[in-house]
């Protein structure tokens, strides 16, 4: 006991400098203070009950209070019996909760609760939100990179929804925002953790964030007093020193703190730093400091909040214990508590983490009967702690429900936020030549080379989307070079891990030489997957054209990066630090979104996830009951593509299942993909229009009963022209029904130079007798709608006339690379490989084999492939962008391809008085009952179908892209389930349902 007293005697006479003006201040229960953030609405019930309370304790029971023990839900059961025998014997205050899932730490928390005599106040180190992800990354991004938004309200929502999450886990106090100013790249601990370097930005952050989650009625957080920003040590492992005078921790480093008091900050916790300017005392830590915690915090800054030690476990402040009355000499001492008497004598309220509980509260209980711990310094913390209790609701505490827990921390609403987080935090710093973001498709030959320890697949399957771009990889410096001299563009993305704010983010050495050399020979982008700080290593940015920070390598902030390469993201984010020389805190260009495709979820455009889900029950419906073999399905809103799924396989047997980069027959969707813009093109020109006559644009017709027709009539369908001619079969053996020698041979020669299928060639001058049967053929009996092929083999024919090139290379050149639409092709097995090409159908009336990689429609097989009305492959997404631009009236990607009069005068139904739907080459809604949509859609959508299944259709009222890709006719092209069950309307259908605003 005599060792105890003077260990005690030693601890009390270093705090003898408190005056009796500033204990009278911290004996008063500032229950009328409307600055005090632990006041309740109701003031009298919460002074009621914490004084209820507070006098029916004993003294152990008090002292109790002031201790906040660590748990971890996977602990053992040892671990848990000392835990449950502190909180009965001990009656701690308060538990931290670290490590383990969600679910057993609510189990865990409901049976601990249950142990206290007065309910637990529980925290938790939740900086980023709670980590529920099935990908295990965190639930929101770190702190430098909300710092990097201009936008504070997506900050303030981000601290709502964190409270929220930890409201419903349980836990009362989070402890956040790390208000540390980082003016320190070589900050160990802070780093990831801080907003910034700018005090201005990171308090207006930290305010932002403060407001949020405790609106959400979770009580903040500010740490680590006075400010652990500017210091190359980790408090872990020893004790930090902040050398700057006392004039600039106040105008720097306390700066947030003064601004988020006054804005009703509920606590406060105290680093462990050794901080000269202010305590004078050698390696003598803040958190023990009755200057830095009573004197600056409490007095000067007239904090009224709950003020938490850092843990007491820590070495920062463990291996330290003050010997001499003088404060002199500081040694090693075996550890029973004295850490958290000293603490407590220094102004702090909660003991979080001591190393000894049990010890401390023996201690306590020892200077509280020598006077050392006064009743009304013992009161004013309990009661504040008790306040606090009364403010989270624990006076009327009820346990955690398990049930949807995981659902409710896992929510859609989260993953919404975290996306526009990244969309609103990527940084462009450098944007030489305006490289950024990427335009002219035409001209880019695109590599990617990964650099770093982690996956950067996300970011290069995002790139692909957006055009061709090769993952070029090498082992040796030289050989990469070699094979980069093919590109023009070289994009390189540092990813680093994402598994925690900690890990290492710099370049290697070698990866810093070998960036230097491809941007000697290559334009480059770089692309930095981590901190910022990573930039510094950079010795020269002069070659580098681009540089983009996206700070995190999540699988969103590297799609979302990818989308602000290609533009279809705007690039909004401003640096929240320096990186060496090169860049600037506050730097950051930003630029617009030039309309290209971007990726989401449905929410962000005002549509359902859960509504536009029942598209997948339809569509499996289709394949189970044998419709189709596989289907593409994508939807697009306000220029975002929320919905973009693969289902079934490329034939009912095999393993070969659907994949995004797969390419289906599109069939007379090449109608609208590749005839009419082009005719587009030349109607703006003059070289046409919708009333020019057959006679006019080919001569040969003016002797023909077509020659007065116009453009307008034949794309209206409205032509009198026959729906179609089965050109094919005058070339069949009459006897055989299989392709005449006449016209056909099985190996390639001059005059039989048309490949129609395997090993079957037919004549090359057929597509002549094509075009002459077509000009010879009768018309119908009077003029009404019927929907025809053959004015896409007429303007076919003027096309490749007026350029004097074919129709496969004129649409390359004029849209298709341009757009970026690099699975959008004529003979796809010129380019792909069949594997990657969707069969459409086992032939047993023309070529006799399975149609694949080939044109299912036979006229356009005769044509070589390439027919003006079908011959087309691509995919979902390909198609969507053709179809995006046409409801952009003629824009995308920061390219103008038509004018907006030229869409309105094609997407215009000219004899809907004649009961015709049609516009000009896109087909239309129903007029009546029976048609192409759902009928739910407006009169100004447009779109197209195909024989094998495929359906496009874009609405400029509701800005919806829908695209349906299916191979229906394999093995058999036989009777049309999916038209007779109306599932692709149905499909449409159910999106609009899905439309939420």
């Amino acid at each position: 006991m005599r060792c105890i007293f003077s260990l005690i005697s030693i601890i009390y006479l270093s705090f003898t400098t408190i005056s009796c003006a500033q204990e009278e201040k911290q004996q008063a229960l500032p229950q009328q203070d409307l600055t005090n953030p632990l006041l309740h609405k109701d003031v009298e019930a919460q002074q009621k009950w914490v004084d209820s309370i507070y006098n029916a304790m004993s003294l152990e029971e008090k002292l109790g209070q002031l201790f906040m023990v660590q748990v971890f839900s996977n602990q053992d059961k040892a671990t848990k019996t000392k835990i449950v025998k502190l909180i009965k014997d001990q009656h701690i205050g308060g538990l931290i909760y670290s490590k383990g899932g969600p679910v057993r730490q609510a189990r865990l928390n409901n049976e601990l609760q249950a142990a206290a005599k007065v309910p637990l106040l529980i925290g938790m180190d939740a900086e980023w939100g709670l980590s529920m992800r099935l990908d295990s990354t965190y639930a929101f991004p770190w702190n430098m990179t909300l710092g990097a938004i201009r936008d504070n309200a997506l900050v303030e929502k981000t601290g709502y929804q964190i409270g929220e999450h930890n409201k419903r886990l349980g836990v009362h106090f989070n402890f956040a925002p790390v208000v540390d100013i980082n003016t320190n790249p070589k900050n160990p601990i802070i780093g990831n953790r801080s907003f910034g370097e700018d005090r201005d930005n990171v308090t207006e952050k930290a305010l932002a964030f403060m407001k949020g989650m405790q609106s959400a009625g979770v009580l903040a957080n500010a740490k680590h007093f006075p400010g652990h920003g500017d210091t190359e040590s980790d408090s872990h492992k020893t004790l930090p020193t902040i050398t700057f005078d006392e004039k600039r921790i106040d105008s720097i480093e306390l700066y947030p703190y003064k601004k988020l008091i006054k804005e009703g900050l509920s606590s406060v916790m105290v680093a462990h730093l050794s901080v000269p300017s202010l305590e004078p005392r050698p390696g003598y830590p803040s958190s023990l400091s009755k200057h830095i915690v009573t004197d600056i915090l409490k007095d000067s800054l007239q904090f009224k909040g709950l003020i938490f030690t850092d843990a007491l476990e820590m070495k920062g402040v463990a291996d330290y214990v003050e010997k001499g009355i003088d404060g002199n000499s500081t040694t090693k001492m075996p550890q029973g508590g004295e850490n958290d008497l000293k603490a407590f004598l220094a102004g702090n309220d909660v003991m979080l983490m001591s190393e000894n509980p049990e010890q401390a509260i023996k201690l306590f209980a020892t200077a509280y009967t020598d006077s050392i711990i006064t009743e009304e310094r013992l009161s004013h913390s309990v009661k504040k702690i008790l306040m606090a209790k009364y403010k989270v609701g624990l006076n009327k505490y009820s346990p955690i429900g398990i049930h949807n827990l995981v659902e409710d921390l896992n929510r859609l609403k989260d993953d919404l936020l975290y996306e526009n987080l990244m969309e609103n935090a990527i940084t462009v710093v450098r944007n030489k030549e305006d490289i950024l973001p990427l335009r002219k498709l035409d001209e880019k030959k695109i590599a990617y080379v990964s650099f770093g320890d982690d996956d950067g697949t996300p970011f290069y399957e995002e790139l692909k989307k957006y055009t061709k771009v090769h993952h070029v990889k090498a082992e040796k410096l030289d050989e990469l070079l070699t094979k980069l001299q093919n590109y023009n563009t070289v994009i390189v993305g540092l990813h680093k891990s994402n598994a925690s704010p900690w890990k290492d983010y710099k370049f290697k050495d070698q990866e810093l030489v070998w960036l230097y050399e491809i941007a000697r020979t290559n334009k480059v982008i770089l692309d930095v997957f981590a901190r910022p700080y990573a930039l510094i290593d950079l010795h020269t940015v002069e070659n580098i054209e681009g540089i983009v920070v996206s700070y995190q390598n999540s699988t969103i902030a590297q799609q979302k990066s990818a989308q602000v390469v290609f533009g279809a993201v705007a690039a909004k984010g401003a640096l929240p630090v320096s990186t060496g020389i090169h860049f600037k805190v506050g730097d950051g260009i930003t630029y617009n979104s030039i309309k290209s495709l971007s990726y989401g979820l449905p929410e962000q455009v005002g549509m359902s996830s859960e509504k536009l889900s029942k598209l997948d029950s339809v569509a499996n419906y289709a394949i189970s009951n044998q419709m189709t073999p596989g289907i593409q399905l994508l939807v697009a809103r306000k220029g975002k593509v929320v919905y973009n799924k693969n289902f079934g396989k490329h034939r009912y047997e095999g393993d070969d299942k659907v994949k995004f980069e797969d390419l289906y027959d599109v069939a007379s969707l090449t109608k609208i993909l590749a005839t009419l813009p082009l005719l587009m093109e030349l109607e703006e020109k003059g070289a046409v229009s919708l009333d020019t006559k057959l006679s006019k644009i080919l001569p040969e017709y003016k002797s023909s009963n077509k020659s007065d027709i116009t453009i307008k009539e034949m794309l209206s369908h409205y032509a009198r022209l026959k729906p179609w001619i089965p050109f094919y079969a005058a070339t069949l053996d009459s006897v055989t029904k299989k392709p005449d020698a006449k016209y056909y041979r099985r190996k390639y020669s001059p005059n039989f130079s048309i490949k129609v299928a395997e090993e079957v060639y037919l004549r090359h001058d057929y597509p002549d007798s094509i075009q002459k049967i077509i000009k010879d053929s009768d018309l119908l009996s009077r003029q009404r709608y019927r929907y025809s092929d053959l004015p896409y083999y007429i303007l076919k024919k003027y096309i490749e006339s007026y350029y004097d090139k074919p129709l496969d290379e004129l649409v390359q050149e004029h849209f298709y690379q341009s757009l970026g639409a690099n699975y959008t092709t004529y003979n796809p097995s010129q380019l792909f490989s069949n594997s990657q090409i969707v069969p459409t159908e086992i032939d047993d009336y023309y070529r006799y084999q399975e149609v694949h990689g080939y044109v299912h429609d036979m006229g356009a097989a005769m044509q070589n492939g390439v027919g003006g009305h079908a011959g087309i492959f691509s995919n979902a997404n390909d198609v969507a962008k053709i179809m995006q631009m046409f409801l952009q009236k003629g824009f995308y990607g920061g390219k103008r391809y038509f004018k907006t009069e030229t869409l309105d005068k094609f997407n215009k139904c000219y004899y809907c008085h004649r009961d015709n739907r049609r516009g000009v080459g896109f087909d239309k809604p129903q007029l009546g009952e029976e048609g192409p949509t759902c009928g739910c859609l407006s009169l100004q959508s447009f779109g197209h179908s195909g024989f094998t299944g495929t359906y496009a259709w874009a609405d400029p009222e509701e800005e919806i892209v829908y695209i349906f890709l299916a191979n229906r006719t394999y093995p058999r092209a036989g009777k049309n389930l999916l038209l007779r069950e109306n599932i692709r309307t149905e499909i449409q259908r159910l999106i609009y349902e899905a439309i939420i605003e």
